[in-house]
């Protein structure tokens, strides 16, 4: 983790901040590998710090060997002051953590001390994954792909969308998953259009849609996946939307290069859909970053301003959804290399009867 440390301190030098205080728990596991519910850390030319409490006292020698530890009695800011761990008079602090109520309390208890809001301070630290990084997010792609294949042959008219989803969060633990990166999707039939429908007492219905999105994350490090199944035979319309879902996710796959934009990824992908009479049933972004967190950077959509960097990690996520029907969506996580993008998911794309 040491290695992480010199650029943020560069970043720091040249936004003329002299110390910076991480509140985000996902930059604090990313930065020092600390797993723990309570945290902050302060960064500074001097030295760095990472403050917890007397319930992860044990645990922060066990995960922490990149900075010194500080047990508090009190709350953060009371620490920081009575242990003059602060440096200098410019305190930066991540402005998409911190509210402004607790801003100004911080800047009260802090006499003198500056607060400079940041936006998005780790984010292009985050994006590039390292070898390390990337072998766990593969390991926690092969859980849930090990977990998917064992659930299909469970699903049949005597059981809910919710009980599979239990079976998938129960089995991904048992693989070795630390938790799911999110709740699972299980959706059929008509819920099938609602991209992140909650799973529910909905038992499956011959002659309809299925899809299942779900990750687990493995040493902090997440997956997520989604793949749409038929449960007994179709309608034709359904298997056409399946085919032109699945052909714009690979175009999206194989256009992806080093610098591309995330926008202009997004915008081929969409009108290849919107070629074929769809435009308005493709409601959301191509796809988002992974990595500690589930949805990072870089955004692939209409808006985003990001660029596909080397080594970035993220989803290719096209959907279609008509509502009251049925949906499609077909996701791979994949990782960026010199000429294009390695899937970390090998399951099949062709559309499953069961």
């Amino acid at each position: 983790m040491l290695h992480r440390l010199e650029p943020l301190l560069k970043k720091m030098s040249r936004m003329d901040i002299d110390t910076f205080m991480v509140s985000d728990l996902h930059v604090i596991r990313w930065l020092t590998g600390f797993s723990g519910s309570n945290a902050r850390v302060l960064l500074s030319p001097e030295k760095n710090l990472l403050f917890t409490d007397f319930r992860y006292g044990e645990q922060v020698k066990q995960e922490v060997d990149s900075m010194e530890s500080v047990i508090m009695q009190n709350g953060f800011s009371e620490s920081f002051v009575e242990g003059g761990y602060l440096q200098g008079k410019r305190l930066g602090i991540q402005a998409e953590q911190v509210t402004v109520h607790d801003a100004g309390k911080l800047e009260e208890k802090l006499e003198g001390v500056e607060i400079v809001p940041v936006n998005g301070f780790f984010d292009e630290f985050r994006a590039i994954k390292n070898d390390q990084e990337i072998t766990w997010m593969k390991k926690a792609a092969a859980i849930s792909e090990q977990v998917l294949e064992e659930i299909l042959p469970l699903i049949s008219p005597e059981v809910t969308e919710a009980e599979i989803a239990a079976e998938i969060s129960y089995r991904q633990k048992r693989l070795g998953a630390e938790r799911d990166s999110f709740d699972p999707v299980v959706a059929s039939g008509a819920r099938s259009a609602l991209p992140h429908a909650r799973p529910g007492t909905e038992q499956f219905r011959p002659g309809t849609l299925i899809v299942i999105d779900m990750g687990c994350v493995y040493k902090g490090y997440a997956s997520d996946q989604t793949r749409t199944f038929a449960f007994g035979r179709v309608p034709e319309e359904a298997r056409k939307i399946y085919e032109i879902t699945r052909d714009a996710q690979q175009l999206g796959i194989d256009w992806a290069r080093p610098g591309v934009s995330a926008k202009d990824l997004d915008s081929l992908v969409r009108d290849y859909i919107g070629k074929h009479g769809y435009a308005e049933y493709f409601g959301h972004g191509l796809g988002h970053g992974v990595g500690i967190e589930v949805h990072e950077k870089p955004r692939l959509g209409k808006t985003s301003e990001d660029h596909l960097l080397l080594h970035s990690v993220f989803t290719i996520e096209p959907g279609i959804y008509l509502p009251g029907k049925f949906g499609v969506r077909i996701e791979d996580t994949v990782v960026m290399g010199d000429h294009g993008v390695e899937p970390f998911q090998r399951f099949t794309k062709e559309l499953i009867e069961l």
